[in-house]
């Protein structure tokens, strides 16, 4: 399940009021989310939880579940 700090992070960045974001929600499903605001949102994630994602970790995620598992085990959740 997306934590609201995520969820929070990620509608910030994109400039949305709310959006339903789902484990399974991929980035083409949320308006504004293209290739540029993907690494804002990485960047943004990584400064608010001050943390760090290797590239190919950050290549891997195939949808916003996968984002708030791999910000888990940063955080040691």
């Amino acid at each position: 399940m997306i934590s609201q700090e995520l969820k929070k992070v990620i509608l910030n960045e994109l400039n949305l009021d709310d959006f339903d974001l789902q484990d399974e929600t991929i980035a083409p499903e949320v308006p504004g989310w293209d290739s540029l605001n993907h690494i804002n949102i990485i960047l943004a994630v990584e400064n608010k939880f001050s943390v760090k994602f290797k590239s190919y970790e950050a290549l891997r995620l195939k949808n916003v579940g996968d984002l708030q598992k791999l910000l888990d085990s940063k955080l040691g959740k």
